[in-house]
């Protein structure tokens, strides 16, 4: 290691214990570990260009282990993409862009959100995935548009939540050859040594997993993990560095220990740091000749850049049609117009169908329109009805295959999902039970945080699963998933409503749940596909409503039954289907109205939790649902024992209205 990377790894260093210092809030001692590792990635080694953020050829570099983005801003700040020092010194304070775990800023070199563990290494997973489907497309001889790595640096509490491991599990079943994780193995936890609870000897662990595993004497040494690099360009596997860092490097008092990893150092254990590195005692200073090394070695990517782009524009001459397609890819934008104006998209017969299966049919003919959409099943794929037909397996032999086998990795899924999105060029669905959302909950989480428009296919959405039991029966999980922001939940009735639900997934650059029966549902009521797009519409009207009632999914049945019955006993009904609450919450005060007419009772019914609705209902109201767990038994048993019927709603519109 040359004298100027030796003062830039330090920079990175004190650079880091400074933003921690000021904010009195953060985490110096996995920057001041790990800097060498940041420096022989992001400097030497990685392509990318500041000057050109979105290129689509750049290396991915995800920081999994969140919390150390100190680390990630000041090397970041020194390649020379859009941080100020004022913005390095505005670190973890409100409306920064330097946040306490980063936030996906393409445009300042931030790929995706981290900081929950084990996240950024399955979406690293993803971009790998994305990246060979894109090349097996895209190459021609003599053209690689796609050939970049994708790199993830972890840490121990990364490599202990599962997810890692369910998503290196199938990294290496895949063989992503691209994908390379540094881990920052300085066997230190927030509790101390990571004998505690973490002695599994890791480097087995990825050799079962047929990962390559390289071992750097020295993590400390940026020449050893560049050499590591190198090598693991060269793998047929997926690589693993394993890098034996000291937490908190540099500090005489703290280095090595607990202490290191999430508070700030203190002004005079700082300045001693400073000291033995040589740098200046003041805070937030950077050396011009750091500067300069640093964008010198930036000026070398960019040259990469523009050989690249140069490529670009002679393969549009060459390769015309695929260009276009390069060019359709990798705009997201959908247009819903002109979904809704192709009426044979959203066609069905009037034979009763269970919205999964319609939801198949969707797929399918959404495939045919779109040939980047991708997806698959956590090994749920023959229920879940995703499979695209004639689309093909993905696996290590067949990068072209649409059809993903994420394996009984429901956590891991969704993540991936979430790392194919933020990669672009794809559009991915993904799908198990709604019972296993709870499976996947922190990664649909971070789906809506980073606005990533993955849909999530959630396929037997009630005790209409019958005999399977509690276990198997969604109840608390709709509220729970309606109540994320930045998510829309749609839960259609029948073939129309289920059209309209995937066009507005296709169409979002967000995140979006369609929750789906097992049973059969009639086709025949008046739904209508583009008032879905309001969230919920008026199904039967009637010009003196006594009550409205108000359904979503397969209770759309219930409320028309209701409505026969109380016509017989002289009570007018006035019927809502109500897909999704939430974007019928986000309309105008005006539409709510005419939906929902002020002083006119409410009453609505959904075999789920009933905790969401009374927000639509008010508190003179009356949600029917269910607030307790399932049992075994035949679904039609457990609609009657559990009052989601139209007797039900009958008994409690009959009450409701006397009082």
């Amino acid at each position: 290691m040359t004298n100027m990377q030796e003062r830039t790894v330090n920079t990175i260093r004190v650079l880091s214990a400074d933003m921690v210092q000021k904010a009195n809030s953060g985490h110096p001692g996995a920057p001041m570990g790990m800097a060498p590792m940041a420096h022989a990635l992001w400097i030497k080694h990685a392509s990318h260009d500041p000057n050109n953020p979105n290129w689509e050829n750049r290396d991915r570099v995800v920081l999994s282990s969140g919390h150390a983005s100190a680390m990630l801003y000041s090397v970041l700040h020194l390649c020379g993409y859009n941080y100020s020092m004022d913005d390095l010194k505005a670190y973890r304070q409100f409306g920064s862009i330097t946040p306490g775990h980063p936030e996906r800023d393409i445009n300042r070199g931030v790929e995706v959100t981290t900081g929950p563990l084990g996240q950024g290494i399955a979406n690293a997973v993803g971009m790998a995935i994305a990246e060979t489907m894109l090349a097996e497309k895209f190459n021609q001889p003599g053209y690689e548009l796609i050939n970049h790595r994708t790199y993830a640096i972890c840490g121990d509490g990364c490599l202990m939540e599962g997810i890692s491991g369910e998503a290196c599990s199938l990294a290496g079943t895949l063989k992503l050859s691209k994908l390379t994780v540094l881990y920052d193995a300085n066997n230190i936890t927030i509790e101390g040594s990571t004998d505690l609870a973490f002695t599994e000897d890791v480097a087995k662990r990825f050799e079962s997993y047929c990962w390559n595993v390289i071992t750097v004497d020295d993590g400390n040494d940026t020449s050893m993990v560049l050499e590591a690099l190198k090598k693991a360009d060269n793998s047929d596997k997926p690589t693993i560095i394993i890098c034996p860092t000291i937490i908190g490097y540099g500090s005489k008092n703290k280095q090595g220990k607990a202490i290191a990893h999430g508070e700030p150092l203190g002004i005079e254990e700082l300045i001693s740091v400073k000291k033995l590195f040589g740098l200046s005692e003041e805070s937030f200073i950077v050396e011009d000749g750091v500067f300069s090394y640093v964008r010198d070695e930036m000026k070398k990517n960019h040259a990469k850049y523009e050989a690249w782009h140069k490529m670009l524009e002679d393969y549009s001459v060459k390769f015309p049609d695929l260009y276009v397609q390069w060019n359709d890819w990798n705009n997201s934008n959908v247009d819903i117009d002109t979904l809704l104006s192709n009426s044979t998209l959203s066609e069905f017969t009037q034979e009763s169908s269970a919205t999964r299966n319609d939801s198949g049919v969707m797929i399918n003919r959404l495939a045919d329109v779109f040939p980047n959409l991708v997806g698959g099943s956590a090994d749920l794929a023959p229920s879940n009805k995703t499979n695209i037909a004639g689309g093909g397996s993905y696996s290590a032999e067949n990068r072209s295959g649409r059809n993903f086998h994420f394996g009984v990795r429901e956590h891991a899924m969704a993540a991936i999902c979430n790392g194919i999105a933020a990669h672009g060029g794809l559009r991915v669905f993904c799908a198990t039970f709604l019972v296993f959302s709870d499976y996947m909950k922190a990664a649909i989480r971070m789906s809506a945080i980073m606005k990533l428009p993955v849909t999530y296919v959630l396929t037997h959405d009630s005790i209409g699963v019958g005999e399977d039991g509690e276990t198997h029966q969604p109840v608390e999980h709709l509220a729970m998933l309606r109540s994320t922001p930045e998510l829309l939940v749609y839960r259609p009735a029948d073939g129309r409503e289920t059209a309209a639900a995937w066009f507005m997934a296709m169409s979002s650059s967000k995140p979006t749940c369609i929750a789906l029966t097992r049973q059969n549902l009639p086709n025949t009521y008046p739904t209508n596909c583009k008032n879905v797009l309001k969230g919920a519409y008026v199904i039967k009207d009637t010009d003196t409503p006594d009550i409205l009632l108000i359904a979503s999914g397969s209770e759309l049945q219930c409320i028309f039954d209701a409505d026969a019955k109380l016509k017989e006993k002289g009570i007018n009904t006035k019927l809502i289907s109500m897909p999704s609450i939430e974007l019928f919450l986000q309309q105008p005060h005006e539409y709510q109205q005419s939906v929902l007419n002020p002083g006119i009772k409410r009453l609505a019914i959904e075999a789920a939790c009933t905790m969401p609705w009374y927000r639509i209902v008010g508190s003179d109201g009356v949600a029917i649902g269910i607030d307790h767990f399932g049992a075994s038994s035949p679904a039609n048993v457990l609609f009657k024992e559990y009052g989601i019927t139209s007797s039900n709603i009958v008994e409690k519109a009959v009450k409701l209205l006397r009082f």
